[in-house]
C-alpha cells in the first residue's frame, strides 16, 4: 500500500482551513485536498458583520486572512477533486483526479453550493445571464435591470449590493414576508431602486444567446407576466456538496451528513465539519469552530 496519512481533510472553507492550522499544530501528517479554489462560499459574500473581532470584511477579504494564514504555517493545499471514497476499512481510501490516498482518519468539510430552481432554460443560460453569485457577477450588469430569487439572507444582500450597480432590482420571493434577518429587510425595503414581487416565482428564463426576460407567475392569483431584464441571481439555498460519498456515510433526506456530537461521522475515524453538516445554523464561526474540533477528535481517535 501508499503511504498512510495520520489525516485526509477535504474541502478548504473556513472550516477545512481551521482543521488544516489545528493538524499542522498537532503535527499531523496530513493531505489537504481541495477541487477549486480555497476560501468556500465566504469568498462569494458581500459583506461579513457577525465574526467575532471583526466589526466589518468582505467575505473575499477574510477568506484571503485564512489562507494566508495557512501559507504562514507552510500549509500546502492540493487542488484536486475526490471522485470517490472508501470508508469501509480502518484505512480509509480517497481517489482524487491525479491520486490515490489513503489515510488513518478523514475531516469532509467540502460545505455547500447553491441550489438551482430547476428550470429548463436555467441550464443553458447559465453564465449567460443567470448567476448564482451577485459579488462574483454584479459588476457586469452595471445600469442594467436585474432580480434576484430568494427571501432569505443571502438574497436580500444581494438585493442591496446590487441596488449599488444596477439600474433596478427585482426581488422574487415565492411567500408575502421574508426570512432574511430584520436589519438586512429594513435595508433593502428603504432602497428606492429595488422592488419586492410578493409571493412570486419564475416560470421560464427566455433568451437565445443571452437572457432577455422572465415569466413569472403570482401563486395566489395564477397570473403571469413578463419581466425585460438582462440579469438574474439564484439565492434560494444551498445543498452539501457530497457527490463523491455515495452511500459511504449516512446522510440526512437532504443529503446533508449526519454526525454525533463529536463530529464523527457513521464511519468510524471519519469526521464532518461545516455547512456540509446537518445542523440548524450555518455561519462562519460555527465552520470555524467544527473544523477546531474535528480535528481534535480525530487526534483522540488516533
Amino acid at each position: 500500500m501508499d503511504k498512510i496519512y495520520d489525516l485526509i481533510i477535504i474541502g478548504a472553507g473556513p472550516a477545512g482551513l481551521t482543521a488544516s492550522i489545528y493538524a499542522k499544530r498537532a503535527m499531523l501528517d496530513f493531505a489537504f485536498l481541495e477541487k477549486w479554489i480555497p476560501g468556500g462560499e465566504i469568498a462569494n459574500t458581500y459583506e461579513v458583520e457577525n465574526y467575532p473581532g471583526i466589526n466589518y470584511i468582505s467575505g473575499a477579504d477574510l477568506a484571503d486572512k485564512m489562507i494566508d494564514h495557512t501559507k504562514d504555517l507552510g500549509i500546502k493545499i492540493s487542488l484536486e477533486e475526490v471522485l470517490e471514497v472508501d470508508f469501509k476499512n480502518i484505512i480509509k481510501t480517497i481517489v482524487t483526479n491525479y491520486n490515490t490516498y489513503h489515510a488513518k482518519t478523514v475531516v469532509i468539510s467540502t460545505g455547500a453550493s447553491s441550489k438551482k430552481l430547476g428550470i429548463d432554460s436555467e441550464e443553458a443560460l447559465k453564465g449567460r445571464g443567470i448567476s448564482y453569485c451577485a459579488l462574483c457577477d454584479g459588476a457586469l450588469f452595471k445600469n442594467k435591470t436585474v432580480a434576484v430569487v430568494g427571501g432569505g439572507d443571502v438574497a436580500v444582500e444581494d438585493a442591496i449590493y446590487l441596488s449599488r450597480v444596477a439600474k433596478k432590482v427585482y426581488l422574487i420571493h415565492r411567500r408575502d414576508t421574508l426570512r432574511a434577518a430584520k436589519r438586512y429587510q429594513e435595508k433593502m425595503l428603504s432602497i428606492e431602486n429595488v422592488e419586492v414581487l410578493w409571493n412570486s416565482e419564475v416560470t421560464q428564463f427566455n433568451g437565445k444567446d443571452f437572457l432577455q426576460s422572465i415569466d413569472i407567475m403570482n401563486r395566489e392569483t395564477k397570473e403571469t407576466k413578463n419581466i425585460e431584464l438582462e440579469g438574474v441571481f439564484v439565492a434560494v439555498g444551498m445543498e452539501p456538496n457530497v457527490s463523491f460519498l455515495k452511500d459511504e456515510i449516512k446522510t440526512s433526506d437532504g443529503g446533508w451528513i449526519i454526525t454525533d456530537d463529536y463530529l464523527e461521522t457513521s464511519a468510524k475515524g471519519v469526521f464532518a465539519a461545516g455547512d456540509v453538516r446537518d445542523r440548524s445554523l450555518r455561519q462562519i464561526v460555527t465552520s470555524v469552530s467544527d473544523g477546531a474540533m474535528a480535528v481534535s477528535m480525530a487526534q483522540r481517535y488516533l
